[in-house]
């Protein structure tokens, strides 16, 4: 996954505003007569001021995900001698929001194997049209053999909307 798919749709969004704006600018910028208005000024200050709050906006979202993820292989990195256990751990799918806003998803690790193993698993959290929005890394302890244990991921921010969830990566030790 690369980092700029979790902005692609901000990016998209300040484009919009950024050409509806421009447009208004042009629209208003001259009265009936061909003169300059007093109102097209003000119609270009709120569009510009407007695309500025929107492009802030989506500038601290990509951050957010950035950070998001480094954090995730910077977790995953310290979890030495992992084996890939993407199949044996599922989420629910879809998020629910906590007391806080924040996206919440049960998460089920089933050890397959003849011992007590850990999982650490790196959930995503998409939008309806799969953009990134957030990614957490939870930690799944001592699932006995042959079992099953449910944890919690919860993401780092608050997230609206719709939002659905998958597992990006799990290991087992």
């Amino acid at each position: 996954m690369h980092q700029r798919d979790g902005i692609r749709g901000p990016v998209r969004l300040i484009l919009a505003v950024s050409v509806v704006a421009a447009l208004a600018a042009q629209l208003a910028a001259c009265s009936d007569d061909g003169t300059p208005s007093g109102t097209a000024s003000k119609v270009a200050s709120a569009a510009s001021k407007a695309a500025s709050a929107v492009s802030e906006a989506a500038t601290r979202a990509g951050d957010a995900v950035a950070s998001a993820t480094a954090e995730a292989r910077r977790k995953f990195d310290e979890f030495k001698g992992g084996v890939d256990a993407k199949s044996e751990v599922k989420t629910d799918g879809t998020a629910s929001p906590d007391s806080d806003g924040r996206a919440t998803v049960k998460v089920t690790a089933t050890n397959p194997t003849s011992s007590a193993k850990s999982y650490v698993v790196q959930v995503d959290f998409r939008d309806q049209s799969g953009n990134l929005l957030d990614t957490t890394v939870v930690t799944v302890d001592d699932v006995a053999s042959g079992g099953s244990k449910d944890a919690t991921a919860r993401s780092n921010r608050s997230l609206t909307g719709d939002v659905k969830t998958d597992v990006a990566r799990a290991a087992r030790h």
